[in-house]
């Protein structure tokens, strides 16, 4: 397991990729917070909106279920509060809508037809759908580490995918995948979309996380100025 150490002020920030899964994010999710204590966990990356939102748009999640495949709820909501996270909730709720702060879903596939996010959505009340955070909050929980949910859309609730991405998710899905993309070329005009709005995404994500370690950094060394350490 890779992970990138950087450090802001006097707090020191680990970023592991996990893999897109529940069960990729449960693994590295236990090993990580196994190693040594943390104040925070945080899922962050892209996530579908399951409202009316725009592409780049930040939601947060303080809690989070785990759906089955036609979106019918499977878990009860996973919430792991602390000190930490409701620092970052109060500075994100200074910067995103009310609404974009709410629960969050984890599936265990793709749902990329509109109609599927439409219908997880009616059924959990959820503002955004991934495939990792419930598998990250499981393991914060188990650790008891405060957990929060930092995401950006990179697809919305009325657009369909451009490809079935659960093909590649298994070794032998591949060949189908590629198939389907010489079948109809015009997946590729879908694509070039896709990662067009993940870039957005990941512009927002980078400018909410510099904000974050800021507040955070002057934070901390107004505590020391006042208590003389």
């Amino acid at each position: 397991m890779r992970v990138f150490v950087g450090t802001a002020g006097k707090r020191e920030y680990w970023l592991a990729r996990t893999g897109v899964g529940l069960e990729k994010a449960s693994r590295v999710a236990s090993r990580l917070l196994k190693h040594q204590p943390f104040s925070l966990a945080v899922s962050t990356g892209f996530a579908c909106a399951l409202m009316k939102t725009e592409i780049g748009a930040l939601l947060i999640g303080r809690d989070v279920v785990l759906v089955g495949v036609h979106g019918s709820e499977q878990s009860r909501a996973i919430d792991v509060p602390g000190a930490e996270r409701d620092a970052v909730l109060t500075i994100a709720e200074s910067l995103v809508p009310h609404d974009h702060v709410g629960r969050f879903v984890s599936a265990d596939r793709i749902v990329g037809r509109a109609a599927d996010k439409g219908q997880v959505a009616r059924t959990t009340g959820a503002i955004g759908l991934d495939m990792e955070s419930a598998a990250l909050a499981i393991e914060a929980r188990r650790t008891q580490v405060p957990f929060v949910i930092v995401r950006a859309v990179s697809d919305l609730l009325d657009e369909d995918l451009p490809l079935d991405f659960n093909l590649f998710l298994r070794p032998t899905g591949w060949l189908k995948g590629i198939a389907a993309v010489l079948g109809a070329p015009s997946s590729l005009l879908g694509l070039g979309r896709l990662r067009r709005q993940s870039l957005a995404a990941a512009t927002h994500l980078t400018m909410f996380f510099q904000r974050y370690a800021e507040v955070m950094a002057t934070e901390d060394a107004r505590e020391r100025t006042l208590t003389g350490r």
